[in-house]
Parts: structure tokens; C-alpha cells; sequence
């Protein structure tokens, strides 16, 4: 993995996750062994390595969790672009080190800077990524270092590592096999996304990033240029951490290494290597900036769906994330959890009786009510720990307490599920019914009418400092950095006349 820069994947991200191991299953490996594959020899380094994933398991892992990152995220629809990054990842990867996977390579919908890799040749970058390049080598040295996880096979490695750590306790984290139904089908997935590399995987990944993409004929020299994107846009959020808690490199560190690894292989293939900034950045002409609003927004501690029409508050200091299946907030510290999202289900009683009997549920309270004059159903329902059989109850495992409500609107029934540990659930209590009893339609003709942010890629016809030029294109004050940031320059660098740029503008259509 790249990088990440957003709110949830982050602490808060790290304090969900450690609440999921509470409160959701965790698969028994009931048959370790067969899991386990004879020593395999590592494609990248040709050495002998323990695996408990064989080559078949990884490639249908990854099968299995790609519907699960489309449905989470979405594709983003650009024929071009999407071309693009295929014609350049297939080129890729018959230059790489396992040139006889079936690669598969997508954009995806979302606003977050960060590029990932599956198992079995699966690659992904968000349009939040594509934006922030300048160039096609940037690209190309990215795309390079998500296919080299995919080569030396870090994914199987990760996996391995957690397994093998896992063995000893995971039982005992067990609640229930069949909770999983609360969370969406890009569990699997997901979870696959959120492994940390380590940084000696990192750094080889970076040299493979730097290997395969000369040998397509890119400079490499610009994919080190591109951390320093990466470390402004860490400053800027606020993610930087010292380097001994990370296990991501430092994107200073990772600056001159890569430019000395760069150096050294076009040394050994000397060549006239691209760089092709103009035709980039015409390739990424009109993709959208940050949030679109049409999936959904939050603004002022309120979440706004414009296609669907409705809207909620969530409590105040809570982080939220926005997928297109589910809308997920939490505390920041992570001890409670709201879920909401559409049920399969077509009438009140039948959505409640299928979160009852998936998520194995003790029914407390149910009771027919109204929420803004729309029908709706409330659930209190408690998960116990299930005992496994032989073995004595656990200690320390607490039973989760979830109240549920169960809306009726626009030919949906959509559904709120507010969880915390039973000993927790007073404490939020309150903040759950406040954000469920306060469902409602969405009128507001500027809500309704919202337009994403695209960038509109311009040549210059006055030049000066940057800041300056992006005011003359109208870009708003309190997105000038941003936009530094994204043309990979500082805000008082100079523009000169014909240079080309991106600026901002509202989608149209």
C-alpha cells in the first residue's frame, strides 16, 4: 500500500478495528494444515519461504475480495482512464517477476490518496490518487510498486505472519460466527486492504516500482519526486508519526532512496526514459476532486444524500466514512460504532427477523414507532458470546448491545445499527437514538442540488507566483494549498505563461 490520507484510516481506523475483534467473528482455523504449502520459492528473491497461502489459495482470495472492494468503493466511470491504467499495468506486468498472473487493474471512486494490491494480481488506485499525479512516470512508479506486493507476494507473507500469531487465541475472540451479517460484503476485502506491509516490504516494493517502470521506459526519478506530494499531504492532515512507530517509511527517507535506486537502474539500461506530463494531465481533465456530493456528503455534523433524498445527523466529534454500501461513524475512541446502510429485505418486520437470525441475536425490546411521520420498527437486541462446545466461557467476553432501527422511505427500508459492549451501550445510547429518531427527507434545493469539484486542466495565459494564477482562475481561497499540493508545487513557485496547470471547477452535468 502507498499511502492513506483519511480520517477513519487512521487511529481511529486501528481503534474500530481493535473493537471488531470483540465484536466481530473472527473465521476458527478449525484445519490449519491445509492452509499449509510446501516451502515455495519466492518469485523476486528466489529464496525458499515458509507459506501457509499457496499460489491457487492467493489468486482465489483475491477473486473472492474483489467484488467486495467494488461494492465498498465503487468504479469510477472513465473509459479513458481506465484503458489507460490497464494498457500500462498489462505492459508492466510481462516486464515483472510473475508475468503469468491474470492482472487486474481498476480505479476506483473515492477521494482517498492511496493506491493497494490484492492477491492474485488485483491492483487498485482511487481517483484520489490519479488526481494527485503530475505526470505519467509518477504514475508508472506507483503502479510499479503495488505490482511488486503483488510479485514478491507480501500479501501471502502479511497473511502468514497474522495466521501463525493468530493461532494461539483466536478462539477466545470469538462471538459470533454469523455477525459478520451486520457489516457489508466487503469484509473480506477490506480487511485484505488494511494489512500493513512492513517497511522491509515497503522498500521492496519501492525498488521493484523503480525496477519495472524503467523497463517500461519511464523515469523513476519521478516517483521519488512524488513522496514529497506524499509527506505534504501527510503534514497537512496531520498524519505524520515518528518514524519508529510507522511501519510505512518516512516519505523523506523513502525520497533518496529511490532516487539512488533510480540512478543505478538506468545505469544498467540506458535509455531515453518518459516523463509525459502534457499528456497526463489531459488524460485526467475533468476527474473529480474530493467528495462527490451525489454519493452522499457531510456537512456540519449532518450526512446528506441528494440521489435519495434524505438526511441524518451524526454526534459531534464522531468520525465518519462514506462508502457507497454503507455509511460507517465512530468515537474517536473507538468503543462504539454506527452503521447504516439499505436492507435487502422489502418490508420492517422482514429486515428486522434477518438481522435477528444472521447476527444471532437476543431479542430485548422491539416495538413499532415513527420516525418523522415515516414508518419504522425499534430493536434493543443483545449478542452473547457463543461457548464453544467442549470448552468453558471465556473470560472477558462481553456481550454487545445493539439497537437497531428499521425506516421505511422512497421504497426502501434503510437500516441504523448502534453498537457498543453491553458494560458501553449507556454511554451511547443517547447519541444513537439522537441520529436514528432524527432520519428525515431532504428538501433543501442546495443540498439536493450540490455539484462535485472536477479538475479542469488549463494553459496558463498570465504568469506569476502560484497562488496568484489559481485565484485568477477563480480557485477559493481555503483550497489554494490543495491545489499546490496537487500540482506537486508550493504555493509562491512560479507559472510561467503556456505552462499547463490544474485548477478547479464546478461539474456542470
Amino acid at each position: 500500500m502507498i499511502f492513506e490520507v483519511n480520517s477513519l484510516i487512521s487511529q481511529t481506523t486501528l481503534n474500530l478495528r481493535i473493537m471488531f475483534r470483540k465484536i466481530l467473528p473472527l473465521i476458527l482455523l478449525i484445519s490449519l494444515p491445509m492452509f499449509i504449502s510446501d516451502c515455495a520459492r519466492n518469485p523476486v528473491t528466489g529464496k525458499k519461504e515458509v507459506m501457509l497461502m499457496s499460489e491457487a489459495k492467493e489468486q482465489a482470495l483475491g477473486d473472492q475480495s474483489d467484488p467486495g472492494i467494488v461494492a465498498a468503493y465503487g468504479l469510477y466511470e472513465d473509459a479513458q482512464m481506465q484503458a489507460f491504467i490497464n494498457e500500462k499495468g498489462q505492459q508492466m506486468a510481462k516486464v515483472s517477476h510473475r508475468p503469468d498472473l491474470k492482472y487486474t487493474f481498476r480505479i476506483l471512486d473515492s477521494p482517498v490518496v492511496n493506491a493497494f494490491a490484492l492477491p492474485g494480481g488485483y491492483v487498485y488506485f482511487t481517483r484520489g490518487i490519479m488526481a494527485h499525479f503530475n505526470n505519467e512516470a509518477e504514475f508508472a512508479g506507483v503502479l510499479g510498486h503495488e505490482i511488486g506486493h503483488v510479485t514478491a507476494r507480501h500479501s501471502a507473507k502479511q497473511y502468514t505472519a497474522q495466521m501463525l500469531g493468530q493461532v494461539g487465541f483466536i478462539a477466545g475472540l470469538v462471538v459470533s460466527e454469523k455477525f459478520r451479517g451486520l457489516a457489508n460484503e466487503a469484509s473480506q476485502g477490506l480487511g485484505l486492504m488494511f494489512l500493513k506491509f512492513g517497511r522491509n516490504h515497503e522498500t521492496e516494493s519501492d525498488r521493484l516500482g523503480v525496477e519495472y517502470s524503467t523497463k517500461i521506459n519511464y523515469d523513476a526519478h519521478e516517483m521519488a519526486d512524488f513522496f514529497q506530494t506524499l509527506n505534504r499531504l501527510q503534514q497537512k492532515a496531520g498524519a505524520s508519526i515518528p518514524d519508529f512507530l510507522s511501519t510505512h517509511p518516512n516519505p523523506v527517507d523513502r525520497y533518496g532512496k529511490v532516487h539512488a535506486e533510480a540512478d543505478k537502474w538506468q545505469a544498467e539500461y540506458p535509455n531515453n526514459y518518459k516523463v509525459n506530463r502534457d499528456q497526463y494531465l489531459k488524460l485526467i481533465d475533468g476527474i473529480v476532486f474530493g467528495e462527490d456530493p451525489k454519493q452522499g456528503f457531510a456537512e456540519n455534523n449532518k450526512f446528506y444524500h441528494p440521489e435519495l433524498k434524505f438526511q441524518f445527523p451524526y454526534p459531534n466529534g464522531w468520525q465518519l466514512q462514506n462508502a457507497p454500501t454503507m455509511v460507517q461513524m465512530a468515537p474517536q475512541d473507538g468503543k462504539a460504532l454506527i452503521q447504516f446502510t439499505i436492507s435487502s429485505e422489502k418490508t420492517l418486520n422482514a429486515a428486522a427477523n434477518k438481522l435477528v437470525q444472521d447476527a444471532q441475536l437476543t431479542v430485548v425490546d422491539n416495538r413499532n414507532i415513527k420516525v418523522n411521520g415515516m414508518n419504522a420498527l425499534a430493536v434493543l437486541a443483545d449478542q452473547v458470546p457463543q461457548q464453544q462446545q467442549g470448552q468453558p466461557q471465556q473470560q472477558g467476553q462481553s456481550a454487545i448491545r445493539i439497537l437497531s432501527y428499521f425506516i421505511e422511505y422512497g421504497g426502501y427500508i434503510y437500516m441504523f445499527n448502534g453498537m457498543a459492549l453491553k458494560e458501553d451501550y449507556n454511554r451511547f445510547s443517547n447519541a444513537f437514538k439522537n441520529t436514528f429518531a432524527k432520519f428525515n427527507k431532504l428538501t433543501d434545493p442546495e443540498k439536493l442540488n450540490r455539484k462535485p469539484w472536477v479538475i479542469k486542466v488549463v494553459k496558463v495565459q498570465n504568469g506569476g507566483p502560484l497562488n496568484n494564477v489559481l485565484k485568477s482562475y477563480d480557485v477559493p481561497a481555503d483550497l489554494i494549498e490543495d491545489m499546490a499540493i496537487v500540482n506537486g508545487m508550493q504555493a509562491t513557485d512560479r507559472v510561467e505563461r503556456g505552462d499547463m496547470l490544474k485548477v478547479l471547477t464546478k461539474k456542470m452535468n
